[in-house]
């Protein structure tokens, strides 16, 4: 039978990754390690992941080797990310303006990609967390182009 690392080289070159729930007392203690020491960033307890790793006693090998692969589920639940396409005046203040209206509905702005305005005219690519928004998406977007300025909002990516 093989063993456990084995198992794991065997079933990694299996197309997708698998996804497992898993109870936190069965887990490795430098899985567990990884969790605190992304919390401790994460809260700004500690500015650095060598701060985070020394603070838990986890090596930054281990935790480089663990951050990507173990989030609290209620995060994984919470998170709502839209992308929203839109095309802009070129005029001051209109997307100081969409950006306050993001914030005042409480979502928080990710990414921003913004083109050389041409013809009076940019487009603006804007990526926002949205899962304290009381808002739909629909009547999100509605706001989005009531402001003045905004021609076109659309979402063109939506994913958690």
């Amino acid at each position: 039978m093989p063993d456990s690392k084995e198992l794991y080289h065997s079933m990694k070159h299996f197309g997708p990754e698998r996804y497992y729930l898993v109870r936190e007392d069965i887990l490795p203690e430098g899985v567990l390690k990884t969790v605190q020491a992304k919390e401790l960033l994460a809260r700004g307890e500690v500015k650095t992941i060598h701060e985070a790793v020394e603070q838990v006693g986890l090596s930054r090998s281990a935790f480089y080797k663990y951050k990507d692969g173990i989030h609290p589920l209620s995060r994984l639940e919470r998170e709502r990310i839209i992308t929203i396409s839109m095309d802009l005046e070129h005029r001051a203040g209109i997307l100081s303006r969409v950006l306050a209206l993001i914030a005042n509905l409480e979502g928080n702005v990710l990414t921003i990609h913004q083109t050389i305005p041409l013809q009076g005219m940019a487009n603006v690519v804007i990526s926002v967390e949205i899962s304290s928004m009381g808002e739909e998406i629909r009547q999100f977007l509605e706001q989005l182009q009531s402001q003045d300025g905004v021609k076109r909002a659309m979402v063109i990516g939506q994913g958690s």
